[in-house]
Parts: C-alpha cells; sequence; structure tokens
C-alpha cells in the first residue's frame, strides 16, 4: 500500500512537470513576432482585401486589419512598436512604400504596444509625427540591422524635439 501512494505520487509529479514543460514550450512557440497591423489605404485597393491579407502573410504578418480612406491619399507614416523584428520592419516599410506610395513621417515607438504595426494612421497630429528623408529611410532599410540596432536608430529618427506647427 505504501508502495502504491509513492508510485502515485510519482506519477502525479511527472505528469504535472510534463504538463508544466508543455505549456511553458507552447508560450514561447504562440508569441506572434507582430501582434497587429492596422493599415489605411486609398480607395482603389478596397476590391483586393484577399490578395492585401495573402501578402502582408506571405510577408510573416497573419493579423492585419484594413481600413479604406474614403478620399484622397492617407497619410505616408508608418508606426512600429519596440519589439517589431527588424526583417519584419523592413516588410513594413516595403509594403507602405508599395501601397501607400512612400513613407514621409514616422511615428515613435513608445506610441504603441511592443508587437504593433501602424501604416498610414491618421490618429496623430503633428506634435508626434518625424519627417524623414530617403537618406535616413535606406538606413532603416539595411539588411545587416540587427533588431536592436534598427530600434536604436529609430528612436533616435523619432527623438529629437519638434518644432510646434499650425496651431500648437
Amino acid at each position: 500500500m505504501v508502495r502504491s501512494r509513492y508510485l502515485h505520487a510519482v506519477m502525479v509529479a511527472v505528469c504535472a512537470a510534463v504538463v508544466g514543460a508543455h505549456m511553458a514550450v507552447a508560450e514561447v512557440v504562440s508569441a506572434p513576432l507582430v501582434s497587429r497591423v492596422e493599415v489605411v489605404l486609398a480607395s482603389q485597393y478596397k476590391n483586393q482585401v484577399a490578395a492585401l491579407t495573402d501578402e502582408f502573410a506571405q510577408a510573416g504578418m497573419t493579423n492585419v486589419h484594413f481600413q479604406f480612406a474614403k478620399r484622397g491619399q492617407p497619410p505616408q507614416n508608418i508606426g512600429l512598436g519596440r519589439e517589431v523584428p527588424a526583417d519584419k520592419a523592413r516588410e513594413v516599410i516595403r509594403l507602405a512604400l508599395k501601397y501607400n506610395l512612400g513613407v514621409g513621417i514616422l511615428l515613435p515607438e513608445r506610441l504603441f504596444p511592443p508587437r504593433f504595426v501602424t501604416i498610414a494612421s491618421s490618429n496623430f497630429d503633428d506634435t508626434v509625427e518625424y519627417p524623414i528623408d530617403q537618406a535616413a529611410l535606406a538606413r532603416l532599410q539595411d539588411e545587416n540591422l540587427s533588431t536592436e540596432e534598427f530600434h536604436r536608430l529609430y528612436r533616435d529618427l523619432t527623438s529629437t524635439p519638434l518644432e510646434p506647427k499650425g496651431r500648437y
């Protein structure tokens, strides 16, 4: 009887260890590199949602939400969370250049959750919009940048004090 109790206790401990290890591995595997992507595009792309979704999925971004501007061209900006991998960030730039006719403004990391991405957001005003020129954009697109180096450069480009414009 004592033996069966010990055997039972050992089996329960083994099962608990296996379940715990499985849950820890599942948590690591299930965390997406990019948690959410919000994109605003010109209305000309409204009938291409399936193709757009496929292209973003091929770039490794599956949780994509599209909105379409009723008129005109959405702002040429991107915003990245601080944990978006450099390769995914470069894909975001590529897709913004392709579908939004360019990237002229960066939005600071501090405004977003860690693995969040936005393309052409109109939710921000000029107090947090950092203009970027083609040379700086090319530096961000450098494939030799690690994720840490990419985000250091991104933070450098979005941390200088801005001169108030307009009504501010």
